[in-house]
């Protein structure tokens, strides 16, 4: 079972790491400041009224979210819009830009040309190709299929998890670690997370999100520094403050995903389960959104698995 694997992955590389660790005391240092009954569903936050649209738009609207707008924003100068003399930049910007044109097209058809367009910022948006590429994975897809009709009885993480990997080949999401193969799959741990919170939320329906791990990617790990419950060796520290490129699949790369899910296990653990590590991975997301704390870097791999 996937969960399984991912689950065997981090705790592999956690023994194995050498670039990076979790530093434990900190963390229960920490625990007492942090207010786990405030935990909020990220999408609570977004400012578009994105769940006021019909129930089931929202499912469709969250397929070509996570499959063009939910990874690798960063750069220099990073990608942002201009929006009525306000800058946007990042996953609330893409939303944004996202949201307005379902709103008139929700089939979200185009050509390369015409997403480029969509897409127009003060720069390039990063693996604008590889995008693209998603969404026309994602076109296939609804040709083919009513994305709400074929999901809208799994209410449980793991089985929905299962048809959002068999489904679409851009949620793959593994690497070679020491020979050994592990799990990560950050965007399908996230569409699953956010499709069965949109359940719970707005059609109240029972659902399961307790199996899921979390979401190794780089807003989460920057934040778990920042805030000392991850420590980065000597070396890796230097590429990341200097703002220098880590190789997909590195060994660096990958410790620094994996001990990023070690650290939300062990507050899940601490915390007696009480609190799903989804949610706990979501406070840490929203975490970062101060900016004030945020003191150090987030490291820099151009993949489209975060």
């Amino acid at each position: 079972m996937i969960i399984d694997d991912i689950k065997k992955s981090f705790k592999l590389v956690n023994k194995e790491a050498k670039y990076v660790k979790v530093n434990y005391k900190k963390i229960d240092e920490e625990l007492n400041n942090i207010n786990f009954k405030d935990i909020r569903f990220w999408l609570d936050n977004n400012p578009y009224g994105i769940l006021d649209l019909p129930y089931e738009d929202i499912f469709n609207f969250l397929l070509i979210f996570h499959a063009i707008g939910d990874y690798c924003f960063w750069g220099e100068p990073k990608w942002e819009i201009k929006v009525n003399d306000k800058v946007l930049d990042g996953s609330y910007a893409i939303m944004y830009l996202i949201i307005n044109k379902f709103k008139e097209d929700k089939s979200f058809k185009m050509t390369y040309e015409e997403f480029k367009e969509f897409l127009h910022g003060n720069v390039l948006i990063p693996l604008i190709e590889e995008r693209y590429d998603c969404l026309l994975e994602v076109y296939k897809y609804l040709d083919k299929h009513d994305f709400y009709k074929e999901i809208k009885d799994m209410n449980d993480d793991i089985t929905l998890l299962n048809y959002m990997i068999d489904n679409f080949s851009f949620l793959k999401d593994e690497s070679i670690y020491k020979g050994s193969k592990v799990y990560f799959y950050k965007r399908a741990q996230l569409v699953t997370s956010d499709i069965l919170h949109i359940k719970k939320t707005c059609g109240r329906e029972n659902v399961n999100y307790s199996n899921l791990v979390g979401c190794a990617d780089y807003k989460i790990p920057q934040v778990m520094r920042c805030y000392g419950f991850l420590e980065f060796s000597d070396e890796l520290a230097k590429i990341v403050d200097n703002k220098e490129l880590i190789a997909k699949d590195s060994e660096m790369e990958i410790e620094i995903r994996a001990l990023t899910l070690e650290v939300i296990d062990y507050i899940y653990d601490k915390l007696n389960g009480e609190v799903s590590k989804m949610d706990i991975n979501d406070l840490i997301w929203l975490m970062g959104q101060d900016k004030s704390k945020m003191n150090k870097p987030y490291h820099r791999t151009l993949t489209i698995c975060y």
